[in-house]
């Protein structure tokens, strides 16, 4: 779909950089940047006199004002830049970031997660699962590495015939159809009638193939490795601009307790990746 409205969630502390990539990227997408600036407000402590504690008042009330100038900034930044925007700050216990996100990610058609939320960063994940959980919207996952495009060359579509990796192709299909190439990847995949079809990737292929959409099929071995490491590699080695992937096959709590391809995708984002859950 065509994408006008970007959720842009930052850090209150570090958000410069992904201010002005973000602010880039709506130029080139003639989108509007909606921001929102998200303090994570500190614990309450523990103890007899807890509830009467001086010093974390304190630290809550420095929060807000810390908050209120990022705001301030933010807006200032873009003003200058000549860009449709919105600028706004969010106060939140930890518990409730995710909610508060995505209620607000509802009513924008993207959020984008900036290089800036490290990958140790609380508010990250926070973020990440509240849009995809919470706003039946995509997230879109920056790096370091390269620029985010909404606009990319190369696609990299990660089929394994799962529901959530048909809403992906389903999100992604106005990119693809621009885009000069577009790789279904498949790792291990079985030949089976009930899943992927005795030729895999042939359908999802066809499927494409009917949208006028440049796609080849890859169905790479793992060979020892994990699933997200073969998905990564072959990104690199044709040059993707975008990893597009359907997000949580499996829950939340089973990923955190004994990993997955999107835990770790998340993670460790080597290009850009457009998640859908």
């Amino acid at each position: 779909m065509t994408y006008k409205t970007i959720l842009l969630v930052l850090d209150a502390e570090r958000h410069e950089n992904d201010l002005t990539a973000a602010a880039d990227l709506c130029t080139a997408a003639d989108a509007h940047l909606s921001v929102l600036l998200v303090k994570l407000a500190a614990p309450p402590p523990v103890g007899e006199f807890a509830a009467m504690s001086v010093a974390w008042l304190d630290e809550r009330a420095r929060d807000k004002e810390q908050l209120d100038k990022a705001v301030e900034e933010a807006r200032a930044t873009l003003e200058g830049l000549g860009i449709s925007f919105d600028a706004n700050g969010m106060y939140s216990e930890m518990a409730w970031a995710d909610d508060y996100i995505g209620e607000r990610a509802r009513y924008a058609d993207v959020t984008l997660i900036g290089a800036s939320l490290k990958m140790d960063s609380p508010l990250r994940l926070r973020a990440i699962d509240g849009a995809l959980f919470y706003s039946a919207r995509p997230v879109l996952l920056a790096t370091n590495r390269q620029s985010v495009t909404l606009r990319p060359k190369r696609v990299l579509l990660a089929w394994n015939s799962t529901i959530e990796a048909a809403r992906a192709a389903r999100e992604a299909l106005e990119m693809m159809e621009s885009a000069e190439e577009v790789n279904v990847v498949l790792v291990d995949p079985a030949a089976a009638s009930a899943k992927n079809g005795e030729e895999p990737g042939a359908d999802v292929a066809t499927y494409l193939a009917r949208r006028g959409i440049k796609v080849t099929v890859n169905r790479l071995p793992s060979a020892g490795r994990r699933v997200d490491e073969v998905l990564n590699q072959h990104a690199l080695d044709t040059s993707a601009d975008l990893i597009v992937v359907g997000a949580y096959g499996h829950t939340r709590l089973r990923e955190r307790i004994f990993g997955g391809v999107t835990r770790a995708m998340i993670e460790a984002p080597i290009v850009p990746v457009l998640m859908v859950h």
